[in-house]
Order: C-alpha cells, then sequence, then structure tokens
C-alpha cells in the first residue's frame, strides 16, 4: 500500500503553471493535459488575445487561466511579463517553455535573419524565461522547468538546420540548468515530441508520400497523437518525477530507435 504521501504524487492541485506559445498548437494540449491534472495556467502568446477562447475553455474545465503577451526574443517582454505576475500576486511553480518557431529552407539559402528568428526564439528566448522564472523557485527551493524540445534534439535533419541546432541547443541548455539548479530543489527537464501535426509542419502532412515515409519510420506505425503528451508533461511537472532533473524524455512513438521496420517488411 502507497504511503498517504504518495498517493498523489501526479495531483497539481494548488500549482500555477506558465505555459508558453499557447496560442495554438502542442501549447494548447500540454496546458490542456497540466489543467486535467488540477493546476491552474498562466498561458502566453505574442497577441494575448489570441488566447481568449482557449482562456474560456480552461476555465470551463474549473480551473483558474491568465493570458498575457509575451515575445520571447524580446528581453523587455520577458522582464515585463515577470513583474505582471509579482504584481498580481501569481506564483509560477511550473514553466513550460513551448514557444518555438522553424524556417524550412535548404542549407545554402538560410539568411542571417532566418538563423536569428530561429534561434533566438526557441534557444535564447528559452533560457531568460529560465533565468527570469527560476530566481524565485531558488528561493523557495522548489520549482519544475520544461523545456519542449522535439526529437531533433538527438539527430540532425536536413532542411531545417537552424532548428535542429536549437534543439540541439536545448538540450545541453537543461542538462547545464539541471546540474547549476539541482541542489536548490529545481527540476529542468526537456519534453522532447517526435511528429506531431501542428500548424508549423501541416504542409508536410498534406505529401502523402511523405507521410508514409514517416509512418513507415515509427514502430507505432503512426504521428502522435495530442493526449500521447498528457502523461509526459504531467508526470515532468508533479511530484512524480522528483528525482529525475537534466533528461530528454522523448515521445515519439519509437522514431528515434533508427528503426528499419519497413525496410524488413519489404
Amino acid at each position: 500500500m502507497l504511503d498517504e504521501n504518495r498517493e498523489n504524487l501526479f495531483d497539481l492541485s494548488g500549482k500555477n503553471a506558465l505555459v508558453t506559445g499557447v496560442s495554438r498548437g502542442l501549447g494548447q494540449y500540454l496546458s490542456r493535459a497540466l489543467a486535467s491534472a488540477g493546476a491552474d495556467l498562466v498561458i502566453t502568446s505574442r497577441d494575448k488575445d489570441d488566447c481568449r477562447g482557449f482562456v474560456d475553455e480552461i476555465r470551463d474545465m474549473g480551473r483558474s487561466a491568465h493570458a498575457f503577451s509575451l515575445d520571447v526574443r524580446r528581453e523587455e517582454s520577458i522582464q515585463n511579463l515577470g513583474n505582471e505576475l509579482t504584481a498580481k500576486g501569481l506564483q509560477v511553480d511550473i514553466l513550460v517553455n513551448n514557444a518555438g518557431c522553424n524556417v524550412r529552407k535548404p542549407s545554402l539559402e538560410i539568411t542571417w535573419e532566418d538563423w536569428n528568428t530561429v534561434l533566438d526564439t526557441n534557444l535564447r528566448g528559452m533560457f531568460f524565461m529560465c533565468q527570469t522564472f527560476a530566481r524565485p523557485m531558488l528561493e523557495r527551493r522548489s520549482g519544475k522547468i520544461i523545456n519542449i524540445g522535439s526529437a531533433t534534439c538527438v539527430f540532425g535533419m536536413g532542411g531545417i538546420v537552424p532548428y535542429s541546432a536549437s534543439r540541439g541547443g536545448v538540450m545541453q541548455l537543461t542538462r547545464a540548468l539541471a546540474d547549476e539548479w539541482g541542489s536548490f530543489g529545481v527540476n529542468v527537464n526537456v519534453l522532447a515530441p517526435g511528429w506531431f501535426r501542428t500548424q508549423q509542419n501541416d504542409i508536410l502532412y498534406q505529401d502523402e508520400r511523405w507521410y508514409d515515409y514517416i509512418c513507415d519510420r515509427i514502430p507505432f506505425g503512426r504521428p502522435g497523437k495530442p493526449n500521447d503528451l498528457d502523461g509526459a508533461v504531467v508526470f515532468l511537472a508533479s511530484d512524480a518525477s522528483q528525482y529525475v532533473t537534466g533528461q530528454v524524455l522523448l515521445v515519439d512513438g519509437g522514431f528515434t530507435t533508427g528503426s528499419t521496420r519497413a525496410i524488413l517488411e519489404k
């Protein structure tokens, strides 16, 4: 029989989760999962009005939800968010750094602007979000930081070189922060989805040959569904992962195993 204090390891009641990039896609999937586990939400987008309908959805679930504008590429925007939350008395117990972008081009066509846009969003912005919201966590000696990466944290992919570089950086950033902040009771991990259909990659899914190719290389034979991420994000946000830090949790249906299933079956 479980110790009474350990029966609710996955319960997030009484916790506030800040999730970035929630206007659409994975940000909303992750937010729903956290709210379902009991967390109240602070959600952000570059235009907070884009989150208005989603705020209502979370409140209909019986959870508190607040939306704020945030551009992680701008230092003052991150600082202003921190000040706004402090002024409203909103403590951040769980930080989910989900905001991200991509540029799909052959490497010889990538511009300085392309590179800076992707790295500033996916890596620099993530670091300064961690820095800003870890400060009170370190003082309280408690907090969960979940940096959203992708399968490209661990392998490279042509045609999205800046994105792949940024995701490799996310893995190393997370490991370094986990090492530095572990003694303060703050967990820092990467949640790395595989192939999930989002607005950012929707154009790929419209190509039937590409879709079949990808499915052939996923042992489960399909891309991820939104609720495939639920357990992983709640685990990393909850007391269940209290002794887990500096790790990359891949939720990819086995894609990064390098499966040769399709080749062997033909």
